[in-house]
């Protein structure tokens, strides 16, 4: 409560000051025109259409794991195995912070975070969501206040509630830089905000860091009743690539699979870290559109063989989840356990809890 307080005091005070807003155009972005007159135009994916999946787990796919302990099945629990790097050298120390939301601190001593969303949804939207799932998420493991002040850029995948919150960005407040996708910066609250909107395939540089936005296969939506039409694929959605010295990391952001992975490995090369989504794939009315934006686990073991990841660290699953369109909160870290081995992948995979922190 003290922390909607303050970032309503903060909206107050700076409320007038003019948000500081740069666009970098790049390739491959897709806008059609609504057919809708008056509308704005939207945004498409890479890829439209059917996609292939090279392997879909179809039986007993979340059996238990000896190194996922749990207080209820799939339930309330912590990964025990080694969390012991796969590659050394990469320069990147990453934290997971709970759900998609990352600390990145590079070889320089550059902080960056990924998709920050420190509590809940924004309000009301999470007292909606709760009145309908009857569920809030967990506290996620958060930076202390003076780690947060030496953030210098903030990057968001795309505008969804899971992965924007207005309450954290008056809580950082207009110190750090900005990354977002096209037509992300009307979403922002005014007050001095320092904010460079990219397309895919755009870059711009951080101090020696070098930060492409990438495609994703997704859509983009920031309204009380989803899905209607009126502010569907307005704001453009994707991924990051963090470069420094030769070393690459990746940001998949929400996707599901199709082959922009392999396009951005053939584009940048090989990736050093990849953080990839392996939740919310799953919904029992309508699983073959969940899983047409949101990768599998199976789905994430390919795409980190396309994108040559050197480690692939899962995000999306975990005690401060929101569960969204999964089974539990564990249940789809137990199937990328299984499947790696049913699938025989290389990938080294470094599975954290939330809040775990590891130097690549």
């Amino acid at each position: 409560m003290q922390r909607i307080i303050l970032g309503l005091l903060l909206t107050t005070l700076t409320g007038c000051a003019a948000n500081h807003v740069s666009r970098l155009d790049g390739e491959g972005t897709t806008i059609k025109h609504s057919s809708h007159e008056g509308q704005q135009q939207r945004v498409t994916n890479l890829f439209t259409g059917k996609h292939d999946y090279p392997v879909t787990c179809s039986a007993d796919c979340y059996p238990p794991h000896p190194q996922v302990v749990c207080e209820q099945p799939a339930e309330n629990c912590q990964y025990t195995g080694p969390k012991r790097p796969a590659i050394s050298g990469s320069g990147f120390t990453v934290r997971w912070l709970g759900h998609a939301s990352f600390l990145i601190q590079t070889a320089n001593n550059t902080s960056l975070l990924l998709d920050p969303v420190s509590d809940q949804f924004d309000w009301p939207v999470d007292w909606a969501f709760r009145l309908s799932d009857g569920f809030f998420r967990n506290p996620p493991a958060w930076p202390a206040d003076d780690e947060l002040q030496q953030v210098e850029a903030v990057l968001y995948s795309h505008v969804h509630y899971d992965h924007f919150n207005k309450a954290d960005i008056n809580a950082l407040g207009t110190k750090p830089h900005y990354l977002v996708p096209l037509n992300f910066a009307e979403h922002f609250p005014s007050g001095g905000y320092h904010i460079t909107e990219m397309a895919w395939y755009a870059n711009t540089s951080l101090n020696d860091l070098t930060i492409h936005f990438v495609p994703a296969n997704h859509f983009s939506s920031r309204i009380w009743v989803p899905y209607l039409y009126e502010d569907q694929n307005k704001t453009l959605w994707g991924g990051w690539v963090i470069e420094q010295g030769g070393k690459r990391l990746f940001f998949a952001g929400d996707t599901g699979y199709s082959p922009h992975f392999k396009k951005i490995q053939q584009r940048y090369g090989d990736m050093d870290v990849c953080l990839l989504p392996i939740a919310s794939y799953y919904h029992p009315q309508d699983g073959e559109w969940y899983c047409y934006v949101h990768t599998t686990p199976e789905d994430a073991l390919i795409a980190a063989q396309e994108l040559g990841c050197k480690v692939m660290i899962p995000w999306g699953y975990g005690n401060a989840s929101w569960k969204m369109g999964d089974i539990s909160s564990h249940s789809p870290l137990l199937r990328l356990l299984h499947m790696q081995q049913e699938m025989n992948a290389t990938t080294p995979l470094l599975i954290l809890n939330e809040g775990d922190e590891v130097a690549l």
